[in-house]
């Protein structure tokens, strides 16, 4: 009888655990759970649904939306800037849609900007001015901005003759090196090439980057040797936040029209004005180059006074069409009219996302047609 002790408690012993065992296996063959041994490792709870949740992946999903950035001018009735306009007075309509701010500062801002100047023959007699102004505008450059000199004659031969520097100094050696050259002027090409650089330079540093990007464009006005064409280049300045500053010597276009068709003169005065309109910026059409250097102060101040005004546009579709921009401000103090001043509207992203450069070159060449 003392035998039959150990006999029954290692009887009990197996006994049990096959009852372990199987209670197990019926719980996993009930959730289609296949297991092989039996292990003392913790029962894994089996989901109800045999779909799979992916918040429970232990990944970080990420929902990417689109900020437009606007950079918005305030004048009065007299084209004087208004410093002073509240958050409170800025209404944002997308597509007649209002819109919810969600970014919005008055106070200066990096700029990087362009000076794209035209040295064809037509430009001759201007040129030394034309240099002048361009190193009151660099003087009056604040330790984060940043500058480029484009020049341009046809369409091969548009040349970033500096890239874009802090280096005042180097500015100002480069503006003395222009000179004149005989050649079809290429002015849709050079605005095209520059504001593609002008956009995409140093965005990829900072995902937030509120830095302002313009380009100043001093020209005669009339394009004689592009290769994109002028719905090419506003498709462009949809789809780019870069404003245009034009400084337009149209003196020695022809004011003789056709019959029923515009003089050069006004093509040209009607086709700056409309770069500067989608662009939100500006054009000055001197009289003589002596007023260059007060123009130049003029654009120098435009480009600093500015509110600066981000929105996540309630139409997010990426579906690569326009959308129109309308600024609203409320009147100012005793009736004081109040105008915005920024860019008509944007080309939303495509699916695929914009094409991009490698690498940018010194000096660019237009295939011919």
């Amino acid at each position: 009888m003392k035998a039959t002790r150990p006999v029954l408690l290692l009887a009990a012993f197996c006994a049990a655990a096959a009852l372990f065992v199987g209670s197990s296996a019926a719980v996993d063959a009930a959730h289609g759970v296949a297991v092989p041994t039996p292990t003392p490792t913790p029962a894994v709870k089996a989901s109800p649904s045999p779909t799979v949740d992916p918040t429970d992946s232990g990944e970080v999903i990420r929902v990417e939306t689109e900020l437009v950035n606007l950079n918005v001018r305030v004048v009065d009735r007299n084209n004087r800037t208004i410093n002073d306009v509240p958050e409170k007075d800025f209404k944002i309509y997308e597509d007649g849609v209002l819109q919810t701010i969600d970014f919005f500062s008055r106070s200066e801002v990096p700029t990087n900007y362009a000076l794209v100047l035209d040295n064809s023959g037509s430009l001759r007699d201007q040129l030394d001015k034309v240099i002048e102004a361009g190193k009151i505008l660099v003087d009056t450059n604040k330790p984060e901005d940043e500058t480029e000199i484009i020049r341009f004659i046809g369409r091969e031969k548009i040349t970033i003759e500096q890239p874009f520097t802090s280096n005042k100094q180097d500015l100002a050696d480069t503006l003395d090196n222009l000179f004149i050259e005989g050649g079809q002027t290429a002015i849709i090409d050079a605005v095209y090439l520059a504001v593609e650089n002008v956009d995409k330079y140093e965005k990829s540093k900072n995902a937030d980057d509120r830095k302002r990007r313009a380009i100043v464009l001093v020209t005669d006005g009339e394009d004689r040797d592009s290769y994109y064409n002028e719905k090419q280049l506003f498709d462009l300045l949809r789809e780019s936040d870069v404003q245009i500053y034009i400084v337009g010597f149209l003196g020695d276009l022809s004011k003789e029209g056709g019959f029923i068709g515009k003089s050069p003169q006004e093509k040209a005065r009607a086709f700056l004005q409309r770069m500067a309109d989608e662009s939100g910026g500006k054009t000055y059409f001197p009289a003589d180059a002596s007023e260059l250097p007060a123009i130049a102060k003029q654009i120098s101040g435009e480009l600093r006074t500015q509110y600066s005004i981000g929105y996540i546009p309630t139409n997010d579709r990426k579906d690569g069409k326009f959308r129109s921009i309308k600024v609203v401000i409320a009147d100012g103090p005793n009736g004081q009219k109040r105008i915005p001043v920024t860019r008509t509207g944007r080309t939303a992203d495509k699916p695929d996302g914009p094409p991009t450069l490698d690498k940018s070159v010194n000096t660019t060449s237009l295939p011919k047609n």
